[in-house]
């Protein structure tokens, strides 16, 4: 297959608080000999891309850049590895996903069957790994345990939900309005909470009056610390990230108090430093979805105009499942 010379990009030219983002036409990227050429499909949207066009992520790319870490598309060019040119794939990009094309490291290519939708893929590449690296290799949840599982309809919160009930875990998920929290119990949440209703904590208490085995937090800040007043003995507080945009400050008392532990997560070092555990952590969650043990949210794509759109839709905490944008038309 033949590339072409030019393709359409977005592109950050310059660091603001608002994450400008403009569209160009650039030079298609040449793969190196680790890596193929990939003629994107869709391009996923995770929480990093909201951070990293405003300079905020610990990964500072030099301008210009091309932001998007997770593709759905073609090998069209990269001869000699694993996988042939014609080969429809899953990969982190580490960036240059919203392009017509994209350079992706072969040792992170999936292939995918013809008839999993490109939504379907990028969660499954993405979001269902970081989460099943969390509850099983950190966490090491046991069947029976009990799991809460915040922003429960976002894109690795759901993923967290679906996985621990795989796993054989009670799940009690937080999510923020009617919808979200319908969508969580959709996907298997036992039992849902509003976490903008300050008595949220009472109510985890009530259903859990031992505590809570694991805590799966992507929010952070006061939903964070909050949190620390649902642990049970030996529990275990996982760190996934800050979509509050606030640190969260552990009152280390509560750890020592329940003889608990807080984990750090981050799904980015681990495929770069333990690439074998990476790969099985995906080739798992896409063999249990495929056997039909997983439920995935729908999600939802936009047009690639409107990529500035949907990474204000994932900011805003404005969606469920999870965002990617359609570069297929």
């Amino acid at each position: 297959m033949n590339a072409p010379t030019t393709m359409r990009a977005w592109q950050v030219e310059e660091i603001t608080e608002a994450g400008t983002l403009v569209q160009r036409e650039i030079a298609v990227p040449q793969p190196t000999a680790d890596q193929y050429l990939v003629r994107v499909e869709a391009a996923g949207i995770a929480f990093g891309d909201t951070l990293i066009v405003r300079g905020k992520y610990q990964v500072k790319p030099p301008l210009p850049f091309t932001p998007g870490s997770e593709v759905v598309g073609t090998i069209v060019a990269g001869e000699g590895g694993p996988l042939t040119v014609g080969t429809r794939i899953a990969s982190s990009s580490r960036q240059g996903g919203f392009a017509g094309y994209a350079v992706v490291p072969r040792t992170e290519a999936v292939a995918l069957p013809a008839d999993l939708a490109a939504g379907a893929a990028l969660a499954l590449r993405s979001n269902y790994p970081t989460s099943l690296y969390a509850l099983r290799e950190v966490a090491r949840l046991k069947p029976g345990e009990t799991v809460l599982v915040h922003a429960a309809a976002g894109g690795v919160g759901s993923a967290a939900v679906a996985l621990a009930k795989w796993m054989g875990a009670r799940v009690l998920a937080t999510a923020g309005g009617p919808a979200k929290l319908a969508a969580a119990k959709a996907i298997g949440a036992d039992e849902v909470l509003d976490y903008r209703d300050p008595a949220w904590v009472d109510a985890v208490k009530k259903l859990a009056p031992q505590g809570v085995d694991v805590v799966y937090d992507p929010v952070g800040g006061e939903v964070g610390v909050q949190s620390m007043r649902c642990l049970g003995f030996g529990a275990r507080y996982l760190v996934i990230g800050f979509a509050s945009g606030a640190l969260t400050q552990l009152p280390a008392n509560r750890l020592l108090l329940h003889n608990a532990t807080a984990h750090g997560v981050l799904w980015g070092e681990v495929r770069k430093r333990n690439i074998a555990l990476a790969a099985q952590l995906t080739r798992d969650t896409y063999d249990a979805h495929a056997a039909g043990r997983l439920a995935l949210l729908p999600g939802q794509g936009y047009p690639f105009a409107d990529a500035p759109r949907a990474l204000a839709a994932l900011e805003g905490r404005d969606s469920i499942g999870k965002l990617w944008i359609d570069l297929s038309a």
